[in-house]
């Protein structure tokens, strides 16, 4: 079972392949790119988006699509949805992971597993805008076309057995996360394009129940 969690953990952080246009950020740019989605990120009370997840392995010819819909409220209830082509959800609420596959329902304690909690953290982050944890991270930032590129490295011995490294792309216009790619330690990888975002609707808490 904890094998399947932390594969779904995993393609939920997914993303966007390397562009020959990225540039590499000033310090000046740095600053002000992180103000601005610091800023962003604190008028989000709640995000509803659809998404569409590519996993890409070395051995296929085509990459694997899952697709649904993506709910958060602050400070960190967050649910993934998952629709095509079968029925998932992963939700975290209250220090833990509640899974509904097809019906069958379980639950993980976040605190149990420092692994979850990064995971954790790390997600709601990326959804919330606040993420940009130099203790956790090496980060690096780039420009690209309308874009921009947040490069996460984990410090984590442990964390870095299952992540090499996580890409996080934002809007440039509207400082929010548009796509974000995990790299695992083999050639593999896995993307979420992120679209249809509705900010700050009204979401019962009831949506996060399992």
């Amino acid at each position: 079972m904890q094998t399947k969690i932390y594969l779904f953990l995993f393609l939920i952080i997914s993303g966007f392949h390397l562009s020959a246009q990225e540039q590499k950020m000033t310090d000046a740019e740095i600053a002000s790119f992180k103000q601005d989605v610091n800023v962003v990120a604190k008028k989000i009370k709640t995000l509803t988006t659809d998404f569409v997840q590519y996993k890409h392995l070395d051995f296929l010819s085509k990459d694997i699509e899952t697709s649904g819909k993506m709910v958060f409220k602050e400070p960190a209830l967050l649910q993934w949805q998952y629709k095509k082509p079968y029925n998932y959800s992963i939700t975290f609420k209250n220090g833990k992971i509640l899974i509904n596959d097809e019906g069958k329902k379980s639950a993980v304690d976040i605190g149990n597993s420092k692994i979850f909690a990064r995971i954790n953290k790390l997600i709601v982050g990326s959804v919330s805008g606040n993420m940009f944890d130099d203790k956790e991270f090496t980060i690096s930032y780039f420009k690209l076309k309308g874009q921009n590129l947040a490069k996460f490295i984990p410090k984590d011995a442990t964390l870095k057995k299952y992540i090499k490294q996580i890409e996080l792309t934002f809007d440039k216009e509207e400082s929010t996360v548009v796509q974000v790619k995990l790299l695992e330690s083999s050639e593999d990888y896995t993307r979420i394009v992120l679209k249809n975002k509705v900010i700050n609707a009204k979401i019962d808490d009831s949506v996060f129940t399992n």
